[in-house]
């Protein structure tokens, strides 16, 4: 998979030249931003949820099979025959009557052995009364069979089987047609192939699928104290750690991440980076959306006649979230190391949303807000955020108010699972993020939640 890292190559005079030509001259002067609209979790997650269901994949593409797990499917697939298509033993046993077996032990005289895959001039041509035909699991029931005893019921004796447990008809044989009949829909578009969905698509012949194309998502790190992950950083700078783990989280959701540059705290060249990210299907930024002097993400987008859905959510980390579309975004200079995006569209609208900056924060927010709006780009069947539970390992104190997704540690082993905390030092620690393995979901009204207890978790 290719992550695409674009650089842009027209001066700023020129950029605004061509702006200027096409759109109309482009002001830096900043706007006064509207009063900011924060919703509670679930609120903010339905609002996402209820925006990703206008919208839709950009195109298809036909792919081998072997290329299209992770993919979504673009068309209908369909039962090719009855499956399955012969009367199926689902146990290795002896088929039989169960007429023949009312008086137990019942002794009868074995017939014929019958392989998976024999062919049905290789079966008996009837099972008669007091007769059994050995049977592997996968094979087909000959003529006359009713039910398929078990091999652990059974003693052979030469070519006699003695069968001491009943059985009732129809058990262990799975009728022709029971799974699947011929033309019956088996999978719909919308579905995200993974490997049930591939043998569903193998059983029926499908070397090569249909599958939406996926949505170019481009990624936006602002702020003067990001350098490139190249790059030495001087005594109060880090690396762009934030653009590369929404490319991870990007590719995981079925995207294509477009990395642009990372964008300093000023106007004009803010608005140049967020000109470009417009035009590609959905536009992440991380960082600038504080209420800090230096952020200015908000205010540059307010420019493009943004319309912000909500400029927060009472969660923890990532309460500076922000969610907004605009419509008709501008043309956009030359990019090195991509292609360009789709063609100008004068309708075209973009969905954006403004991360917060801090890597944890980043990583939280696009899973709960960013990631149902990438699913339903990439043409994937709506589906709710579910939570897990399991038992706490040890006592969780906290202030109320917000609701939190805490890098948790789940252990244990089969039923017995349990979780905690993982150690950590607020939502720019990374390090112990990759150290966990899910999140623990903490409700805004409890202070303390004793050990013991279960309670919600996100898997990561």
């Amino acid at each position: 998979m290719t992550t695409e890292i674009c650089d842009l190559i027209s001066p700023k005079s020129e950029l605004r030249n061509q702006q200027s030509a096409i759109s109309g001259p482009v002001s830096f002067q900043l706007t006064i931003m509207s009063e900011p609209t924060v919703l509670s979790f679930e609120d903010a997650r339905h609002t996402v949820e209820q925006h990703a269901v206008q919208v839709g994949p950009g195109g298809i593409e036909k792919i081998e099979l072997l290329k299209s797990p992770g993919r979504v499917l673009a068309e209908e697939v369909r039962a090719d025959r009855d499956f399955p298509p012969f009367p199926r033993a689902a146990r290795d046993g002896y088929a039989v009557r169960v007429s023949d077996l009312a008086k137990l032990p019942a002794r009868l005289q074995v017939i014929a052995e019958i392989r998976a895959g024999a062919a049905p001039e290789e079966l008996p041509k009837h099972l008669g009364p007091g007769q059994a035909a050995a049977i592997m699991t996968g094979a087909p029931a000959p003529p006359g069979a009713d039910a398929v005893v078990m091999v652990e019921y059974t003693s052979r004796h030469d070519d006699q089987v003695e069968i001491t447990r009943g059985i009732g008809e129809g058990d262990n044989i799975v009728p022709p047609g029971s799974e699947a009949r011929k033309g019956s829909l088996l999978l719909s578009p919308g579905t995200r192939l993974a490997e049930a969905a591939i043998a569903v698509l193998a059983s029926v012949g499908k070397s090569q699928v249909t599958v939406y194309a996926k949505p170019r998502v481009a990624v936006l790190a602002t702020g003067d104290e990001i350098v490139g992950i190249d790059g030495q950083p001087g005594a109060t700078q880090i690396r762009n750690s934030n653009s590369y783990s929404l490319a991870a989280q990007i590719l995981a959701a079925g995207g294509q991440p477009v990395l642009l540059p990372v964008a300093p705290d000023e106007p004009a060249r803010l608005t140049e980076l967020i000109e470009t990210g417009l035009r590609y299907d959905l536009l992440l930024l991380a960082g600038g959306v504080s209420m800090g002097k230096y952020d200015l993400v908000e205010q540059v987008l307010e420019d493009f006649q943004a319309e912000f859905f909500f400029t927060g959510a009472q969660i923890q980390p990532g309460r500076p979230i922000v969610f907004g579309r605009v419509v008709a975004p501008p043309r956009v200079p030359v990019l090195v190391g991509a292609a360009q995006p789709p063609n100008y569209d004068p309708a075209k609208t973009t969905y954006f949303f403004g991360l917060p900056g801090n890597p944890v924060s980043t990583m939280v927010t696009f899973e709960l807000f960013a990631r149902p709006m990438l699913e339903a780009l990439a043409g994937m069947t709506a589906r709710k955020l579910v939570f897990t539970r399991a038992r706490l390992k040890s006592e969780i104190k906290t202030k109320t108010g917000l609701k939190r997704f805490l890098p948790g540690v789940l252990s244990g082993e089969f039923e017995d699972s349990e979780v905690e905390l993982a150690p950590w030092h607020g939502s720019g620690d990374i390090a112990a993020t990759a150290r966990s393995n899910c999140y623990v979901v903490i409700p805004p009204d409890r202070e303390r939640i004793p050990a013991e207890e279960w309670v919600a978790i996100l898997l990561r």
